[in-house]
């Protein structure tokens, strides 16, 4: 599944997309920046609440597949600027992590 077949399908807003044909291979949750650098998989779709710009320098350091803001957090225009210029895709869900996370159920795996 690629992240604009995901966004269409689960409903998910899509913040920036500067590469909607990505192909995504599995999920990681968590906020805790230095843990997501060491664990998420690239091409994983990522689910935080977190919406600093290390948010995106830890997208394209760990080369995820996009990052799902869960619980309406939202990014200011100069942090979209800066995801579409890294190359780095970002959704947004008002559904709380959990709930965004079961959204991808059967269809990231």
């Amino acid at each position: 599944m690629t992240v604009n077949e995901l966004s269409v399908e689960c409903s998910f807003d899509a913040v920036c997309v500067p590469d909607g044909e990505r192909e995504i291979s599995g999920a990681y949750i968590g906020d805790l920046l230095s843990w997501v650098m060491g664990r998420a998989n690239a091409g994983n779709v990522w689910i935080t609440i977190m919406s600093n710009v290390n948010v995106i320098a830890v997208a394209s350091l760990a080369d995820v597949a996009c990052v799902i803001l869960a619980e309406g957090v939202s990014l200011d225009d100069e942090l979209i600027k800066t995801a579409t210029k890294k190359g780095v895709n970002v959704l947004k869900s008002d559904l709380p992590a959990f709930e965004t996370a079961m959204k991808l159920s059967g269809k990231v795996l």
